[in-house]
């Protein structure tokens, strides 16, 4: 999942630098071109219009940011936390000379009678 975040990143990067190339060719060519011509002002709507897009799309920049800030720093908090618990299960295993393991399927079913058995 953190790699599948890490890749976004530079997309997002991009996106950004290519709005910045459409908004300086967008302004250039209503400059160069249509100068003075009636189209000029739906010309200046939609750069405003970009510009506003622009300014969502940072917006959305920087709460993608937090979250991944956020995964990351969830991440370490449960990988801690489940060290920590592996350590206190090797010390209970060393303490009382014991070893947990997992019980299969198999071996779930067949202790099920005997737990009907057994008082509470």
């Amino acid at each position: 999942m953190e790699a599948e975040v890490d890749k976004l990143e530079p997309m997002f990067q991009k996106a950004d630098s290519d709005l910045d190339y459409l908004q300086y060719r967008l302004e250039y060519e209503v400059k160069t071109n249509h100068p003075h011509s009636a189209g000029e002002r739906n010309a200046v709507t939609v750069l405003k219009e970009l510009s506003a897009r622009r300014s969502r799309y940072q917006a959305l920049c920087a709460r993608f940011k937090a979250v991944s800030v956020e995964q990351k720093e969830t991440k370490s908090c449960i990988c801690a936390t489940l060290n920590k618990t592996m350590t206190m299960i090797q010390e209970l295993q060393k303490q009382t000379n014991l070893e947990l393991t997992l019980l299969t399927e198999e071996e779930k079913a067949a202790t099920e009678p005997l737990k009907s058995h057994m008082p509470d």
